[in-house]
Formats: structure tokens, C-alpha cells, sequence
């Protein structure tokens, strides 16, 4: 499939034009950041794990009637999404006590919180993507009252299914981000789920060892990061053991399934 020019760069990926009006082709890049770029690596493999592992997640998601960006996996790196017009804010769902909530408010990493909450940040790498509250959302008009209960509500609807779905892949699901865009058709708006779901955006740890899983292994230099997210795709299904010979360089090779499946 023919891409366009490059309209995008982010951290993690690489947005192009895409073939039809209306569609991009979102490309997963190796590259790895944390600290607000501050500390930066390039992860062979991560991308393509990213990206199967997002699809596997959005094609769950539509099944259950939350809307999605996604539309079709391309290849190995690339997906074809609507284009939407990005909400300004990262949504974050927290189930375990971990990250920046500790040191805000002195929990013990790892205590479960008494029930799931969901913050907001305003994306902005400059200033740090910084917290803020819902007078902040409506007085700067980032997004309207209905659309922070509808963030709100698809969130925590995000929350149960991808709690059940890596419970039973033996995942402790701890916290992770979520984004939004507006997607206008002729004269009617609505909130769709954006960007991506994967180990880059999620806290996971093993159910049992509380071993980590996810981009934190980066962050705390833990070694072996591609083969956290690579363990969270061979759980899911994603990523078949046979297929992990020795000696081939070519990347993680994946399962097709035929439309199956923070701070």
C-alpha cells in the first residue's frame, strides 16, 4: 500500500498521508524514549511488536463497541487509521500504585489503590506533560464537559476489558494512557480511541513474580526490553514460541489472526 508524504513525527512513530481521504498510515518506529527524551535508545523489534500488539488490542476493543482509529494492519510496521483531529490530553487509568502516584501522594509501589482512578495530563513535552483537572480542561478548552465524561467512561470500559485480557494471559495490569481524537464526519463530531495500546504505554508485571513487563524496563535500566514486550505477545497469542528459532535476524515473526483477537 503506496504511502504519502510524512505529515508526523513523534517519539514512537511516524505518521504519513495515507491512501484515501481521511486515512493515515501510522508507522512503529524501534526508537525508545523516557524522561521527556532525555534518555533515548533504539530497540530492534519494538516496533513490530508494538504494532501487532496494538492491533490485537484495538480489534478487541471495536468488539466490544469502543471506536477505535485503527482500520487494518498494513505490514510488520505500518497500520492504516482514520485521521482524526487529536484531543490535546493523555487519559491515564491507574489500578496499582506505581510511577509518579507514589511520590504525589506516598504510596508503597505495587499497593493496589482502593478503586480504579483516571487522571489528566495536558500533552506538551516542554512543560513536562503535566496533571491537570477538569476546570483546567474546560477553561482552556481542550475539550468540552460531554467529551470528558465520554474520555472518562471509555477509559474505564478500556480498563475492564484489558484488565480481563491480561489477567488471563497471567498479566498484572497497573496503570497506562490512553489518547483521544475527534473524528468529523460532514457536519457530526465524535471521540474515538487514538495513538496505540502496547507494552510503550502500559504498566504490566508478571500475576505471580511482579516481574516487569513493559517500557519500564527501559526506564529502570532492567535489560532485556524487547524481551518483555515480546513475553506479553507470546502470551496473548500474538507471537507463537515456534517461531523463535536461533539465528534468524529478521525480528519477532508473528501471528496472523484474521481480524481475531504512563507517567
Amino acid at each position: 500500500m503506496a504511502r504519502g508524504k510524512q505529515i508526523y513525527e513523534g517519539k514512537a512513530k511516524i505518521l504519513y498521508e495515507g491512501p484515501e481521504p481521511g486515512t493515515l498510515i501510522q508507522f512503529f518506529k524501534d526508537d525508545a524514549t523516557a524522561f521527556n527524551a532525555q534518555k533515548k535508545a533504539v530497540l530492534e523489534g519494538k516496533g513490530v511488536l508494538n504494532n501487532r500488539i496494538s492491533e490485537f488490542v484495538m480489534l478487541g476493543l471495536e468488539r466490544i463497541g469502543i471506536p477505535t482509529h485503527f482500520i487494518k494492519r498494513i505490514n510488520m510496521r505500518e497500520q492504516l487509521i482514520r485521521h482524526v483531529e487529536i484531543v490535546p490530553l493523555e487519559v491515564v487509568v491507574r489500578n496499582v500504585a506505581a510511577g509518579s502516584i507514589c511520590k504525589r501522594l506516598g504510596l508503597k509501589e505495587g499497593d493496589p489503590l482502593p478503586r480504579s482512578v483516571v487522571e489528566f495530563y495536558y500533552k506538551d513535552d516542554k512543560l513536562g506533560d503535566p496533571m491537570i483537572s477538569e476546570d483546567h480542561i474546560t477553561a482552556w478548552g481542550w475539550a468540552s464537559p460531554q467529551e470528558i465524561d465520554d474520555m472518562m467512561a471509555y477509559a474505564l470500559r478500556v480498563n475492564d476489558y484489558l484488565s480481563g485480557l491480561f489477567a488471563a494471559a497471567h498479566i498484572r495490569l497497573i496503570d497506562f494512557k490512553l489518547e483521544f481524537g475527534r473524528q468529523y464526519e460532514n457536519d457530526m463530531v465524535r471521540l474515538i480511541l487514538a495513538d496505540e495500546i502496547s507494552p510503550d504505554g502500559c504498566r504490566l508485571w508478571d500475576l505471580d513474580t511482579g516481574e516487569v513487563m513493559d517500557k519500564d524496563r527501559f526506564r529502570k535500566d532492567l535489560g532485556d526490553v524487547v524481551e518483555g514486550y515480546r513475553e506479553v505477545a507470546r502470551r496473548l497469542g500474538v507471537l507463537r514460541n515456534d517461531d523463535e528459532g536461533t539465528g534468524d535476524k529478521s525480528g519477532p515473526k508473528l501471528v496472523r489472526n484474521n481480524g481475531e483477537a504512563p507517567s
